[in-house]
């Protein structure tokens, strides 16, 4: 295995409740809709800016997207936290020589707002955003595009992330899949696509890659 790329937001960090508190705001100020987190879920896909455009009856949807920026920024401190655990797996992997990657839906510029924020800003040998893209997850251009920058083949990586779009586009990209429901917040409770492994904790997955870099996984 000598690149592991994984998907962001439910996977990396505990971003789902900004996620869900800026778009909240959003569309309470520029439609007075109050949107449960799962309403919000249903239009994951797109990057926030995708989302906004493509949901948001109001028609000022750049003021729109500057909104939720800006509510993104200033309470991600209070709703996002470190992860030990995922800070140590980063730095295991790094330390073996796996390159690292990230494909996410997130767009670039909240992206970079967290990977700042937790200190993760000069771990990953390759970033694709929603902005990145043509295709959302789950088309694997993304994932493709990853591995085709990290110099890496399809048998050679694995993708890892909490939603059914995340196993599809890895699937579709031909790379191992992982399922993960390791953080307090993901996106799919019982996966409808079986990934080819599946972890609760990061500390197991850690085993995983140890047990299977020794046996050649």
């Amino acid at each position: 295995m000598k690149a592991i790329i994984f998907d962001f937001d439910g996977t990396l960090a505990n971003t789902l409740p900004i996620c869900y508190y800026a778009f909240q705001n959003v569309f309470k100020e520029f439609d007075n809709k109050d949107l449960s987190s799962e309403e919000i879920k249903t239009m994951f896909g797109p990057s926030e800016t995708g989302i906004i455009r493509e949901n948001l009856v109001n028609s000022n949807k750049e003021h729109a997207i500057e909104l939720y920026y800006k509510k993104y920024l200033e309470n991600h401190s209070n709703l996002v936290k470190h992860n030990v655990e995922i800070d140590e797996m980063l730095k295991h992997l790094k330390d073996n020589g796996i390159k690292l990657g990230i494909v996410t839906g997130k767009a670039r510029r909240s992206l970079d707002i967290s990977l700042k924020a937790l200190q993760m800003d000069n771990l990953f040998d390759v970033i694709i955003t929603g902005d990145d893209v043509i295709n959302p997850k789950p088309h694997p251009e993304g994932i493709i595009k990853a591995l085709s920058l990290l110099g890496v083949r399809d048998n050679e990586a694995m993708f890892i992330g909490d939603s059914d779009a995340d196993i599809q586009a890895g699937s579709e990209a031909n790379v191992h899949t992982v399922g993960v429901q390791w953080l307090p917040d993901y996106q799919t409770l019982e996966f409808k696509i079986e990934p080819n492994s599946f972890f609760n904790s990061v500390n197991q997955f850690v085993d995983f890659i140890n047990i299977g870099s020794r046996n050649e996984l």
